[in-house]
């Protein structure tokens, strides 16, 4: 694999740090700025509806751009915006910095995206993305656990700072192993916006959205609100949050790592067996969780499933998308933040209704479950690619 996806990776790393790690941090954000958790859990919605928005503008409005400006111009907004995220004193201002540095954020992983499966051949597209995603799964393994100990010994305000001096070393990454052309298909030409954005009236694209973002609503719908199960539930203290978003993705590593040896070649096999697995184990979990052990081995396979099957789900989209070069990146970026914003403002309504902490674990059982009969019905339209074969 070029080395060049080794580098976006690192850039999305430090993105994935910023958007997963609120899951250790919403109690303290809700005490500090004076809102209910459940408000402050909306903050990881506003960022993926900034996602879900800016994927497809900002595509659109730097696609005949070089991916380097591009991208460099989005990781800078990006910077920016968690600088005002640490200073600012009221909840507004801060969902409105996490909206911004959304879009930032949205047009990166929308270049990143189709950047990286130019990289490779047509039939490796599912490997490429995989490493993309390493970046986001190492996020949830290192880096959000250590925002969520560094929020605990010194405020939340500073995993903000961090992440704005996290950019830096990712800013050069960029400049030095990121050069490309703008997106072009296989004869050399760039397709028209139209044409690209008239990619969405295929069925098999929509399709294979519509499930990465109920599969991907899931995930966020539950360890959105990790934190009061830890604590709640199982009975455990503060620090054990971080060792639970620890084991959450050390399972995501694993599950991308092997979907992305089958992505190109065995999808079904992947979904096959993943996609009945994956809301029995949320079901699992919530029976479970007063159980610390239990939680935590849960909490695992959790993650390897999520993932497994999420980045399965999100080659299909770019396979599907394969006649948009430049717009594919963020349909398949907004199909994963559909599911990222609607997944935390379902788990909040769950909390609302007085189930209890594991409402929103229900949710990912109900989301997922929906997902795998959608699945179902659908037949083998989901492994046949753009081109009307099986793939």
């Amino acid at each position: 694999m070029p080395f060049a996806l080794y580098l976006l990776a690192l850039a999305v790393f430090v993105m994935g740090t910023s958007e997963f790690m609120l899951a250790g941090l919403v109690p303290a954000i809700a005490t500090d700025l004076d809102v209910s958790v459940g408000t402050a859990g909306l903050l990881t919605s506003a960022f993926a509806v900034g996602i879900v928005v800016g994927a497809p503008v900002t595509a659109a409005f730097a696609r005949r751009w070089p991916p380097r400006l591009a991208l460099l111009v989005c990781l800078l907004v990006f910077a920016g915006c968690h600088v005002l995220g640490a200073i600012t004193p009221a909840f507004p201002l801060l969902l409105a910095a996490r909206v911004l540095s959304a879009f930032a954020n949205a047009g990166f992983l929308a270049v990143a995206l189709s950047a990286a499966t130019r990289l490779v051949p047509e039939n490796q597209k599912g490997r490429a993305l995989a490493i993309r995603l390493s970046g986001t799964t190492i996020a949830m393994v290192a880096g959000v656990p250590a925002g969520a100990l560094l929020g605990t010994a010194a405020g939340w305000r500073t995993t903000f700072w961090a992440i704005a001096l996290l950019c830096v070393p990712a800013t050069i990454g960029i400049l030095q192993g990121v050069a490309y052309a703008p997106g072009r298909t296989a004869d050399g030409d760039t397709p028209e916006l139209r044409a690209e954005v008239g990619r969405l009236r295929s069925p098999r694209l929509l399709l294979a959205m519509a499930l990465g973002a109920l599969v991907n609503g899931g995930t966020f719908a539950a360890v959105t609100y990790l934190a009061p199960v830890v604590t709640g539930t199982a009975g455990l203290t503060d620090v054990w949050i971080s060792v639970t978003l620890v084991m959450f993705g050390v399972g995501s590593f694993l599950g991308v790592t092997l979907a992305g040896r089958l992505s190109d070649r065995r999808p079904g096999l992947v979904l096959a067996v993943g996609s009945p697995l994956l809301p029995a184990g949320w079901i699992a979990l919530a029976l479970a969780a007063p159980h610390p052990v239990l939680l935590l081995g849960l909490v695992l396979v959790q993650g390897m499933l999520s993932f497994g099957v999420g980045s399965i789900l999100i080659a299909r989209v770019l396979y599907a998308a394969s006649g948009a070069p430049t717009m594919g990146g963020s349909y398949a970026t907004a199909a994963l933040n559909t599911g990222a914003a609607a997944g935390p403002v379902l788990g909040a309504l769950g909390l609302a209704t007085g189930a209890g902490a594991l409402a929103p674990v229900w949710v990912a059982a109900a989301l997922t479950t929906l997902a795998l009969l959608v699945m179902l019905l659908s037949g083998r339209a989901l492994m046949t690619t753009a081109t009307g074969r099986p793939g």
